[in-house]
Formats: C-alpha cells, structure tokens, sequence
C-alpha cells in the first residue's frame, strides 16, 4: 500500500509543483491573486498528497518522499504570502529595503518631471499626476522585485518545518506501532 501511495503523491506533486512554478516565476507585482492560487495548490497538496510513511527498510524513499512533499509546501506557503510580504512590514521587517524602494519612488518622480517639465506650466494636475503614478510604479516595482528574492527563504523555512515535524510524527509512529507489536 505504501508502494501505491508514493507513485500516487507524485504526480499529484509533480503538478503542484509546476503550477507553482508557473505562477511564482512570473513578473510584476504580487497580487492578493497568488495568494489565492497558494492556498488552493496547499489545499489539493495536503487532501491528496500524503506525508510519507516511514519504514526501516526503504529509507532513501522515504527520504525523497518527504523532501518532495516539503518542498511543494514550501513553495505552496510561498505563494501564499507573496503579497502580504509586499505589502506588511511586520512579516517582511526589511526597513532599509522598504526605505530603498521609497527613495525609488521619489527618483522617479523626480525623473517624471524633468521629462515632462514643459507641462508644469499648463497642467501642473498632470503633472503631478503622471509623477504619482510612476513613483507609484517603482514602489510597487522595487518591492516585488525584493518580495521574490527573499520568497526561497521563507519557502525553504516551511519545507524543513514540514520536513522536521513529519519526521517527527512518523517516526513517533513508527515506534508506537514497533511497541504495540511486541
């Protein structure tokens, strides 16, 4: 039954996995979107995918098994909290990095109105328009760009999290059902 169950998870996380991919590798800004698609690829990853079952004699299986499952969790949680890294500065405490893409945010603005200076005579509305919304642009920019570079961090946090504690509770199992037997 074993054998069953970990040809079955795999392709279940194989397609996770390339979703996962797929979305996580994308440019632009992180919207609330991903977040959605995170929690709903971890929702099919956790009802049909299913921590390995220790046994003695096929350690490196179940080694793979569960670094397999780990990781399309951590890649799962990843997309999860893409935006919310963006945008929340508790759970992405970077405050030079926010105080960097702020300063982006100016030199564009900066940058919009030397190109567009003759305007400031007749339509200083537009003007100031334009510059909000390109500083706006390389706020957003600057931040997804960080957000994503810092993305590996927190998956891989959460699959030796998930590794760590599925360990734990097999081999706890193991051992329980080892003394039940004797």
């Amino acid at each position: 039954m074993a054998e069953k169950r970990m040809a079955g998870d795999a392709g279940v996380l194989g397609t996770a996995l390339a979703v996962v991919l797929a979305f996580s590798l994308a440019q632009g800004s992180w919207e609330w979107f991903s977040a959605y698609l995170g929690v709903t690829l971890l929702a099919v990853v956790l009802s049909f995918g299913q921590v390995p079952v220790w046994t003695p004699d096929r350690r490196a299986a179940y080694g793979w098994s569960l670094a397999a499952f780990s990781l399309v969790v951590g890649l799962c949680v990843a997309l999860t909290l893409a935006p919310a890294l963006q945008r929340l500065d508790w759970l992405f405490p970077m405050p030079r990095t926010r105080h960097e893409c702020a300063e982006s945010g100016r030199y564009e603005s900066l940058r919009t109105q030397a190109a567009l200076g003759n305007l400031a005579g007749r339509d200083s509305d537009a003007l100031a328009h334009t510059q909000l919304m390109q500083s706006r642009q390389a706020v957003a920019g600057c931040l997804a760009s960080t957000t994503t570079r810092w993305l590996p961090v927190y998956a891989l946090g959460t699959a030796l999290l998930v590794s760590a504690g599925s360990w734990s509770w097999e081999r706890a199992r193991a051992r329980k059902a080892a003394i039940g037997s004797d």
